[in-house]
């Protein structure tokens, strides 16, 4: 069987939170709406102990988490949710960048049909947002700022304090997609510029459909969001809808491991990379991305000479592996990330997506590089 190395698209459960998962699906399975009962009670006892558990990794207040169906959501809920407000306070102007996923860049779409102005800020080699740039482009009416922590493709982590530094008189709000970096990355995220945090459960080894956004108050009051859906006025009312209290007591555990291991896993995420890149040295892969703001779990690199359809297909019984991110994958089109890099045709041709996790075993190294040369010698 192949050895999974995409977990930059989702991860591997944590066994203690299949378990925790298993039981609320199981046995306590209250809803977290109808504590009239002990069923019920116990069912919102385990959402507000998995809410304070997100709040801490993020270190946020419990009342700032709103429970979402994943980070995509979370991201139309923040970026979507300001249009009203945008719209009658005359603040029309959106900042983010060419690299964001497209769970970010289509609702900015759509708010430009809205009748928004959304400007798309460039990277370059390096796969970093240059902070002047931001500082550059604010102006009076910008209503929001929305850039990610870590780029899913290449791994790269965004200069979030310095970031913040710059956002730090301006009134916009900062919403930051970290879908990809929360719990692998903690501090950057504890900063309380930070007005919208977007998070997955199935990024960080918790389960699929559950995510959270983060919406810190300013002042008291809670961003100017309207929810995109109506219903039973759960989650504040920005969120309506009957909790997924297994999933939410999933995501909660991963977050509190998220925390816990923190160090253990950024470790072995590390050793892996190293035995990684001398395994393929041989190759000569050239790497995409600043590789002093990689984090560890991540390689995006091009092999001259081999497409990276050709390579995915070649491995696929040894190493699961990918070129871009799995919401593009199916496309076939070229990385926008790496075009946005200003990469070349070939480079991005030739690049292809490694990621991994603290739970990966080691895959033979021989037969991949063997099957990699076997392709570049046809």
């Amino acid at each position: 069987m192949a050895v999974y190395l995409d977990c930059n698209a989702t991860t591997p459960l944590e066994p203690a939170v299949l378990a925790l998962v298993t039981r609320f699906m199981e046995r306590d399975y209250g809803n977290a709406a109808s504590p009239i009962h002990d069923f019920g009670e116990f069912a919102r006892m385990v959402v507000e102990h998995a809410r304070g558990q997100i709040a801490e990794l993020a270190a946020a207040r419990r009342e700032e988490i709103i429970f979402t169906s994943g980070a995509t959501e979370a991201n139309n809920l923040a970026l979507l949710g300001l249009a009203r407000y945008g719209l009658a306070s005359g603040q029309r102007h959106i900042l983010s960048t060419a690299i964001e996923h497209k769970a970010v860049l289509e609702p900015l779409a759509e708010l430009e049909r809205l009748g928004f102005a959304v400007e798309l800020l460039p990277v370059d080699e390096s796969g970093r947002l240059e902070p002047r740039r931001l500082a550059d482009a604010l102006r009076p009416d910008t209503l929001l700022v929305s850039t990610m922590q870590v780029n899913n493709e290449t791994g790269v982590s965004q200069p979030i304090a310095e970031l913040s530094a710059m956002l730090k008189d301006h009134q916009a709000f900062w919403h930051v997609d970290a879908a990809q970096g929360f719990g692998k990355e903690i501090e950057p995220l504890r900063d309380h510029r930070i007005d919208l945090l977007s998070i997955s459960g199935h990024k960080i080894y918790g389960p699929k459909g559950i995510g959270a956004l983060i919406a810190r108050k300013r002042g008291g009051a809670f961003p100017p969001l309207q929810p995109l859906m109506f219903g039973g006025g759960q989650e504040q009312g920005f969120r309506p809808g009957t909790l997924p209290v297994p999933l939410i007591a999933g995501l909660g555990e991963a977050a509190r491991l998220a925390l816990r291991t923190y160090e253990e896993r950024v470790d072995s995420c590390r050793a892996f990379r190293q035995r990684l890149l001398a395994a393929l040295a041989p190759l000569g892969p050239v790497l995409n991305g600043d590789q002093q703001q990689v984090l560890p779990h991540t390689v995006n690199l091009s092999l001259p000479g081999i497409p990276s359809d050709r390579a995915i297909t070649a491995l696929k019984r040894l190493i699961a592996v990918s070129s871009t991110s799995a919401c593009t994958s199916h496309t076939r089109t070229p990385s926008h990330v790496l075009a946005a890099m200003g990469l070349g045709e070939q480079r991005i041709e030739t690049s292809i997506r490694l990621s991994w996790c603290h739970m990966t075993p080691e895959p033979d190294w021989d037969k991949v590089v063997a099957a990699l040369q076997f392709l570049r010698r046809r």
